[in-house]
């Protein structure tokens, strides 16, 4: 199979996620300049990669990931990624099977915590795109749409096969190793979600 019917093929196969993050992306108001930045930078690169929303697309492609608090908004449930050595919220790479950008997220989710009854608010509260290391072999950068949840009360996680560790951590007492831009995705998150 050609590289071009294989981005053809992966193109009608995520068509239903296309739509939707085009949709999503289209509606959603940015909350400062920088993530209008990437709102549009988002955009443009959906316009020029219709196979852009599959990990077996181009290097770089859209994810969907959810940052977890608890009811108080002192505490954010984070996964020691197995692959990464780092502590992250919840995401990956969507699958065919998930209707829209929203379920990805909440999938994703649900699986790496082991919490099963988490449900997302319905929109985005930030977006992220980063670059990976060669330990992420053909993938090379993540462009993450990122949604936010609150755990129901006496929620017990637990470790998937993609992590290492599965952890609360309080909001002001990150963990040494988390990337830079996760204290603003918490902070966010909160201002979202009506808690802290």
């Amino acid at each position: 199979m050609t590289g071009g019917s294989l981005d053809a093929d992966l193109a009608r196969t995520y068509a239903h996620l296309y739509a939707d993050a085009v949709r999503v992306l289209g509606a959603w108001t940015a909350p400062d300049a920088g993530q209008e930045g990437l709102r549009r930078s988002y955009a443009d690169f959906l316009a020029s990669h219709p196979d852009g929303l599959a990990k077996q697309g181009p290097p770089q492609h859209l994810t969907a990931s959810c940052v977890v608090l608890d009811a108080t908004g002192e505490r954010v449930l984070l996964t020691l990624h197995r692959k990464a050595r780092r502590w992250f919220q919840f995401g990956g790479h969507l699958e065919p099977t998930d209707r829209t950008l929203w379920h990805a997220a909440r999938r994703e989710a649900r699986e790496e915590s082991g919490v099963p009854d988490l449900e997302p608010l319905p929109d985005p509260v930030t977006l992220d795109r980063h670059a990976l290391s060669s330990r992420f072999g053909h993938c090379r950068e993540h462009l993450d749409v990122r949604f936010a949840a609150l755990a129901p009360d006496r929620a017990v996680p637990a470790v998937s096969s993609e992590s290492l560790d599965v952890r609360w951590w309080p909001v002001d007492a990150l963990p040494d190793d988390a990337e830079a831009e996760l204290s603003g995705l918490v902070a966010r998150a909160r201002e979202v979600l009506g808690v802290g």
